[in-house]
């Protein structure tokens, strides 16, 4: 099971005090799947006097992939010490899915609430990769500067973890020990994770504050240094020390760093592949492409009996499956824009017949924005073509996989999602198609609508059999088959959301490993396309040329090489 920890921070909150500023705490809510009731799950520490608090407690939560998690987060001030919200005034919130946060990095939002500007929240997520290792710290520290006027310091530590984009996270306090310039703190552990995201060399900068009764704090002085670096040991057997500095002034004015004591650590004790979430929030884009069956034997779409009619106030089956999948998979797609190809109709103007058109009749440019852009495009196709037949896979899935080609360096994931209700009458071709694409970076779902007999379907699913053709066996198991009767069950609102919701938990859940296994076996590690581009910019250029100036998507220009693939094992 995947962990994420989520850290939270807020800016120019709403200041509900009358002789300070408001004292926030974050509360995170949960949608349990099939739930339509949020359910607290954790909340922060208590910041005092803060309009930009930085939360140091973390948000650990399971994640599935399959599942569309959605979070709610609210702000409040904190008035006394009742366990009860309605005791405490509410400052804003963000509703978000879990999978917008994974898949943004660093999501940042403003918050609804009581007045029109409410301030903005910032939510960082990161994998537990795992959550049983972990460092316990014994520190103290010497010859601390005197910060306060009738006292000593009154110190405590804080340590950040250093981001990406070069800014600091918050992960730990220690205790404040007041009235001391040789303070030793209890022994702390946490997770080797939360503190490095498990890079024993990634920086971490560690502040030693003075606190102050009003809520104010003086920096004494800070460090920077490695996990790596707080672990080592001198054959000797003395201990790391680091020196505390900070900004001052020399007798001519100008600046140095001035050292304001010693921290020691007298004590580190370390108890300890690349994953989905690695790759996704090293910028690697799911680009989900949809196929829609559109033969005769779905039935009239003018007739209440089709597979494809248009009710006025529920959605039919097709409309059902490409929601619970779309709705999840955009999360993971920056631009949120869905090539849809349709197969098995008459076109207009003369009829002919097409296994792979663009549903929303532009040949050139497939793309559909967001879910309620393919079902748009969806509903008007229907009114234009004319459902025929034979119900032929094969064209489609070349199409996309031609595309898949051109992206096998792990910057794009490719999903193609096929929606049909009878028997596939091209099987030799398809089962050929799904072998030579079995070495790109794509994954086949197949969601099977109506009553048919879906026999054949079930043998492309290579879980028990590994799919072969002419000899050749697949090089991985890339579909997955559901029978969408199966998740049926009933037409009220909420059966509706809870069938859509089963399904899509089912026919998603295979794609992490099939997504690893394809990094794997190809040696793609999380973000080396970008250095691979930024040696072969002109390459890239040209794949740019070609996309619409407001889109990432792939163009639609290809190679009209015939699979198996040139370079391909």
């Amino acid at each position: 099971m995947t962990k994420v920890e989520l850290s939270v921070s807020a800016n120019d909150l709403l200041d509900m005090d009358v002789f300070s500023k408001s004292d926030p705490l974050c509360v995170a809510f949960i949608k349990h799947f099939g739930s339509n009731t949020w359910h607290e799950f954790d909340r922060t520490e208590v910041i005092d006097n803060n309009l930009n608090p930085e939360f140091a407690h973390k948000f650990v939560i399971d994640y599935f992939f399959e599942e569309r998690q959605l979070l709610k987060f609210e702000l409040y001030d904190v008035d006394s010490n009742s366990r009860s919200l309605q005791d405490h005034d509410f400052l804003g919130s963000l509703e978000c899915s879990l999978g917008e946060i994974v898949s943004s990095q660093k999501l940042h939002r403003p918050l609804k609430g009581p007045k029109p500007n409410s301030g903005t929240i910032t939510i960082c997520a990161e994998e537990l990769q795992n959550c049983k290792e972990k460092v316990t710290f014994s520190l103290s520290a010497r010859d601390l500067d005197k910060k306060d006027f009738f006292g000593k310091s009154d110190p405590f530590l804080a340590f950040y973890k250093a981001n990406e984009d070069g800014t600091h996270t918050i992960v730990h306090r220690t205790e404040v020990i007041k009235n001391t310039l040789t303070p030793t703190w209890k022994p702390f552990s946490i997770s080797v994770q939360s503190l490095c995201g498990g890079d024993y060399n990634r920086s971490i900068l560690i502040k030693c504050i003075d606190w102050n009764r009003d809520g104010t704090e003086d920096l004494i002085g800070e460090f920077q240094t490695d996990l790596a670096s707080l672990a080592v040991t001198s054959p000797q057997g003395s201990k790391p020390v680091f020196e505390v500095t900070k900004d001052g002034r020399s007798l001519f004015g100008s600046r140095k760093r001035k050292i304001s004591g010693y921290i020691v650590c007298d004590r580190c004790e370390i108890s300890r592949s690349y994953s989905f979430i690695d790759y996704i929030q090293t910028g690697t884009q799911l680009n989900c492409s949809v196929a829609i069956d559109f033969t005769a034997s779905n039935g009239n779409p003018t007739q209440p009996n089709s597979l494809h009619y248009i009710h006025p106030h529920q959605p039919n089956h097709y409309a059902r499956a490409l929601q619970a999948v779309g709705e999840i998979i955009q999360d993971y797609d920056s631009d949120k824009l869905f090539p849809v190809y349709g197969f098995g109709a008459r076109l207009p103007p003369d009829g002919t017949i097409s296994h792979d058109f663009c549903v929303n009749g532009d040949p050139s440019n497939p793309f559909c924005d967001g879910v309620g852009g393919v079902l748009e495009a969806y509903y008007r196709c229907l009114q234009q073509i004319q459902l025929y037949g034979p119900t032929n896979f094969a064209p489609v899935i070349n199409r996309v996989a031609r595309e898949a080609l051109q992206h096998r360096d792990g910057s794009e994931y490719f999903i193609l999602l096929i929606l049909t209700d009878g028997v596939i009458t091209d099987f030799p071709q398809t089962t050929e198609a799904i072998v030579n694409a079995s070495c790109l970076p794509l994954s086949i779902i197949i969601v099977g609508i109506g009553d048919a007999d879906f026999d054949l379907m079930r043998q492309l699913d290579g879980d028990d059999v590994r799919l072969s053709s002419n000899g050749r066996q697949a090089e991985r198991d890339i579909v997955q088959f559901v029978p969408f009767r199966e998740f049926m069950r009933g037409n009220s609102a909420t059966d509706i959301q809870h069938s859509q919701a089963r399904l899509a938990k089912e026919v998603l859940e295979e794609i992490p490993t099939q997504f690893l296994s394809y990094m794997e076996a190809n040696r793609v590690s999380p973000g080396s396309w970008r250095q691979n581009r930024s040696a072969s910019t002109s390459s890239a250029t040209t794949f740019q040329s070609r996309r619409s100036s407001s889109s990432h998507a792939p163009s639609l220009a290809y190679s009209e090489a015939p699979p198996p693939y040139p370079g391909i094992r």
